[in-house]
């Protein structure tokens, strides 16, 4: 099985005074051990997934998680989400866990689980940063190759 969907997460930092789009809030933020790097913040996130680009499309699933930066010499995260779907196309989660190193064109992330329509996943999915706006909004493409599936 293959998919094509993308993630849109929108950080709130806790100084921004519009928060009502927020999908994402920093919730640790260590940054002062290195000021050029966000190495540190750790950030919880409910982030919307779409068919297509368009943050405003009606979403097939919600990426719920966390990541964090982990590296002082450049922008890497490591992340750990399930995406929960709840569309006519598809129910159930796929559980999706591995390292973000976003200096890279294409990254690839762990599927090691997943429920209902997704029992028992497993797989790769393809990142790549398809916008970023500032620090406070990027959109991911996030191809979904499923290897096993029950």
């Amino acid at each position: 099985m293959r998919m094509r969907l993308y993630y849109h997460d929108k950080l709130f930092d806790g100084t921004q005074k519009d928060k009502t789009n927020a999908t994402s809030a920093a919730v640790a933020n260590s940054t002062k051990l290195a000021p050029n790097s966000q190495f540190g913040m750790l950030v919880v996130f409910n982030d919307p997934i779409t068919k297509d680009d368009n943050y405003h499309s009606p979403p097939i699933a919600n990426a719920q998680g966390f990541y964090f930066y982990d590296r002082k010499d450049t922008n890497s995260a490591w992340f750990a989400y399930t995406l929960v779907f709840n569309s006519s196309e598809h129910r159930g989660t796929l559980n999706i866990m591995g390292a973000d190193l976003m200096p890279e064109k294409t990254r690839d992330l762990s599927v090691v689980g997943g429920t209902g329509d997704f029992f028992m996943a497993r797989g790769i999915v393809t990142l790549q940063t398809d916008t970023f706006q500032g620090a406070y909004y990027f959109r991911l493409k996030m191809d979904i190759k499923l290897y096993e599936c029950y």
